[in-house]
């Protein structure tokens, strides 16, 4: 699966976010770092969710850039 990620800089990093994973997140000092870290909490969170016999929630948001 294919899921839409939210990167936002902050004061002293990055952090990462996934609308279609409520909780699933990640830091990191750079953007390589956070995509990292944020690609593996995905993972891990799907994991967790199938241990408890939790559905996986389908990826149904969708990033784009758009002009202004």
């Amino acid at each position: 699966m294919r899921y839409a990620v939210v990167i936002e800089k902050t004061e002293t990093n990055y952090s990462a976010y996934v609308p279609d994973l409520p909780g699933c997140v990640a830091t990191g000092e750079t953007v390589a770092e956070v995509e990292n870290e944020i690609s593996e909490a995905i993972r891990f969170h799907i994991e967790g969710l199938n241990e408890d016999g939790l559905p996986v929630p389908a990826p149904t948001s969708i990033a784009e850039y758009v002009e202004a």
